[in-house]
């Protein structure tokens, strides 16, 4: 035991049971990392993201609330097309704000990164199962490496790419289709005047669909005119630079219900010029050029597919005539991706 001799000559001895012990000014409990589970809290799907509010639209009777993010979630937030988990005040009453407490297992993600060695991704939607690709035949002019780009992009997040092409009435899209003949994808022609209505909601009814694209190929325009409720801003393309100006600026689940009944979901993104495809699965590119990969499966053991490889099926090809008349630039865009994504290759 301590002993302790008191200076001031009392001769009291004093040992541990004499030192007074501060309690908890606060008086609370020790803190615990174990969170609740929140297995009873509504949940309902994330419509739109601004200064760190999210729009919620609950399962249970579709309202509309605003939420903030739980602590616990600050690291890896929701986005748009997340179905989450809310506490808190859920009402419709002004001011009210819930908490997103949890995220609910995704389906599928999609994502982009600022180019193809950045290793830094972006999530731009989640749980959406088809992309809408627009591309405007004419001013601005189409680019079709941009759009092998979504299609990889599409085939990595497990979603499945449309082509739908716009303004229409100014040039003939014939020459610029065939660049994809060898794929699968439905392609919808639109003018500038009359969108093809029908044909769109025929392939996005029962659909969740994120819409991308160039600035100012008309996304904006479309979405209008499949959902007049929407009101989204709609912009010109510069006569001097021939670029668009950007009229959607936050990614935003729009309902798509029409008229004739149509159901679904369309989430329009800002328009963009580059699309990074740092994060995509080397494998998976190749598997997105499916008019090629078909000739892939043929090349010898340990090809690369890059240009000078021996024996490469693709160059056989495009000497046979056999890709068509665009096979030349189809594997030029191919090489060029894969060479850009060749840290990734596993061949």
């Amino acid at each position: 035991m301590s002993w302790l001799y008191e200076p001031d000559g009392s001769g009291h001895d004093l040992d541990e049971t004499d030192v007074r012990v501060r309690p908890n000014p606060k008086g609370n409990k020790p803190r615990t990392k174990i969170r609740p589970q929140h297995e009873s809290a509504p949940v309902g799907m994330v419509l739109g993201v601004d200064l760190g509010r999210y729009r919620v639209l609950l399962n249970d009777g579709g309202r509309m609330v605003d939420a903030t993010l739980a602590k616990e979630l600050r690291k890896a937030g929701p986005v748009v097309g997340d179905i989450v988990a809310l506490a808190g005040d859920t009402s419709e009453t002004v001011g009210a704000l819930a908490r997103v407490v949890r995220i609910e297992p995704r389906k599928t993600l999609l994502r982009r990164s600022a180019d193809d060695s950045d290793v830094v991704e972006r999530v731009i939607v989640a749980n959406a199962d088809q992309m809408v690709i627009v591309v405007a035949i004419a001013n601005p002019e189409p680019r079709t490496r941009l759009i092998d780009r979504y299609v990889a992009a599409a085939f990595d997040a497990g979603l499945r790419p449309i082509l739908c092409i716009t303004k229409t009435d100014l040039a003939n899209p014939d020459e610029f289709i065939s660049h994809f003949a060898g794929l699968d994808i439905p392609v919808i022609l639109n003018r500038s005047d009359a969108p093809s209505l029908p044909a769109l909601r025929s392939v996005l009814n029962g659909h969740t669909s994120v819409v991308v694209g160039h600035s100012g190929v008309g996304k904006s325009t479309m979405v209008n005119a499949l959902v007049p409720g929407a009101l989204l801003a709609t912009g010109h393309v510069n006569a001097v630079t021939g670029r668009g100006r950007h009229t959607s600026t936050a990614v935003r689940a729009i309902a798509l219900d029409g008229e004739i009944g149509a159901t679904g979901w369309i989430i329009d993104t800002p328009g963009v010029r580059s699309f990074g495809l740092g994060h995509v699965k080397f494998e998976n590119l190749i598997r997105s050029f499916e008019d090629l990969y078909k000739v892939i499966q043929e090349c010898p053991r340990g090809c690369t597919h890059l240009a000078g490889a021996p024996d490469c099926g693709l160059d056989e090809a495009v000497e046979a005539g056999s890709l068509g008349v665009h096979g030349a630039a189809r594997v030029d865009s191919l090489r060029r991706l894969m060479a850009s994504l060749s840290d990734k290759s596993e061949y």
